[in-house]
């Protein structure tokens, strides 16, 4: 399997070479959609996932290129991203308890699967145009995805887990799970909860595409037909309660008066069932509140137990190691559904405060720029990020992003961060250059 590997990222990388930036990094996406990370090259102790290689050849390329490099405008949420590297990198040199080697080839991995992620997305992605292709070309390679979601979740015919064996890592292959019915589907990924949210998180975008005409409006909606079927063929509580949420925030695009009422409800609703049930809200949610099925009181425990723990975990968190709250839990190990969580326990407070940074200020900027944007199709495009963010926000509390969907996600950043930088430097009222730039452009 090296060898298909080594193909399948030579091919990449060579588009990546060829393609315009925006084409170039929609093949990035799409190895990242149809190939397993768990396929690796492996040199020596290193592990090259294809999605790693192409991704350095397109950043490369970028870097190179004085036209892409001038075009990039700095963005508050790169601050913050820049900020939350540095965490990611110092606190596990200093705190965990693994040989210097491992840790370095460790961080150096997550760095590319996270930041050149995002520095890929910010060169690539630079006007509205791009943006256009990249999401049109996102939704046609999820296509077959998803239908094989639906077989898989029909049928329980999994082509991608007998390939789990060659996996450098873990060969283990694991047991084919069902709920109400129906098989988990996880398709290339390895694992319903990524190959779930990976289909939820573009649902917004895709959908976005309906303000184009023609036969691309009628693509739009069939695109987006077939990412929600993707999503609910994981059969996994945590994207869909993503996806959930979603439609939620779509739908209050045509109702935006409800939105503050339905904040001030949320919060004192919040309030309100914790006092009637003298215990946490969250309790009551995971308890009462879980229409998708899964382990909602885990994932309240959870919180409990992080609660409880927080003087141990607070500085460096558990230095790599498990926090040995799977007793607690049921399991041996201990089994995090809850992304604020696992920051806490792999990088301490400060790796919590790094991530909720990047999700509100990346959430401020989408209402800034909804609220100075005059284009009706970029308006409705930050309200669509806007809305899937505060989606993530909500729904990290039971899932955590890792593989495929981890990058994807980072790369949803990097769109809100090209966009807002864009939108706002062309702005009259921002003191900046008032010529309208490209971002503005029609779509052709």
């Amino acid at each position: 399997m090296q060898t298909l590997t080594l193909f399948v990222s030579l091919l990449g990388s060579v588009l990546v070479l060829v393609l315009r930036p925006a084409r170039a990094f929609a093949v990035y996406v799409a190895v990242l959609l149809w190939y397993p990370t768990f396929l690796t090259v492996q040199v020596g102790t290193l592990d090259f996932k294809a999605g790693r290689i192409i991704v350095a050849v397109l950043l490369l390329r970028c870097l190179a290129n004085g036209n892409i490099r001038s075009s990039f405008r700095w963005s508050a949420i790169d601050s913050w991203m820049v900020f939350g590297v540095c965490v990611e990198m110092f606190v596990p040199f200093i705190s965990y308890y693994i040989p210097f080697m491992r840790i370095l080839e460790n961080r150096g991995g997550a760095l590319m699967d996270g930041f050149f992620a995002y520095l890929a997305t910010r060169f690539c992605i630079k006007d509205r145009t791009e943006l256009v292709t990249v999401i049109k070309w996102i939704g046609i390679a999820m296509i077959p995805i998803a239908f094989l979601g639906v077989v898989e979740s029909f049928t329980g015919w999994m082509p991608f887990v007998p390939l789990r064996k060659y996996c450098p890592w873990n060969s283990k292959i694991g047991e084919i799970t069902t709920r109400h019915g129906f098989f988990r589907a996880i398709g290339p990924s390895g694992h319903p909860i990524t190959f779930g949210a990976s289909f939820a998180m573009f649902v917004p975008l895709i959908y976005w595409l309906r303000y184009r005409e023609g036969i691309s409006r009628s693509l739009c909606y069939f695109m987006t037909a077939m990412a929600v079927l993707g999503t609910v063929s994981s059969m996994s509580s945590g994207p869909l309660v993503l996806l959930l949420l979603i439609i939620v925030c779509l739908i209050l695009e045509d109702f935006k008066e409800w939105v503050k009422p339905l904040i001030i409800f949320s919060v004192f609703s919040c309030i309100g069932i914790g006092i009637i049930s003298n215990r946490p809200f969250y309790h009551v949610f995971a308890s009462y509140v879980n229409p998708f099925g899964g382990t909602g009181w885990h994932r309240a425990k959870l919180i409990d137990l992080a609660i409880e723990h927080f003087n141990e975990w607070w500085l460096m968190g558990y230095g790599g190691l498990d926090p040995g709250w799977g007793p607690a839990l049921g399991n041996e190990w201990t089994d995090i559904t809850n992304q604020y969580i696992t920051y806490g326990v792999m990088y301490g407070i400060l790796g919590v405060v790094t991530f909720v940074g990047i999700l509100v200020t990346s959430l401020i900027m989408m209402i800034r720029c909804y609220k100075t944007e005059k284009d009706p199709m970029l308006k409705s495009c930050f309200w669509a990020l806007g809305g899937l963010i505060i989606s993530f926000m909500i729904s990290f509390n039971s899932f955590t992003l890792f593989a495929q969907s981890g990058t994807l996600f980072i790369c949803i950043l990097g769109i809100a961060a090209s966009l807002s930088s864009y939108s706002l430097s062309s702005d009259p009222n921002n003191n900046l250059p008032a010529q309208r730039n490209r971002l503005t452009s029609k779509c052709q």
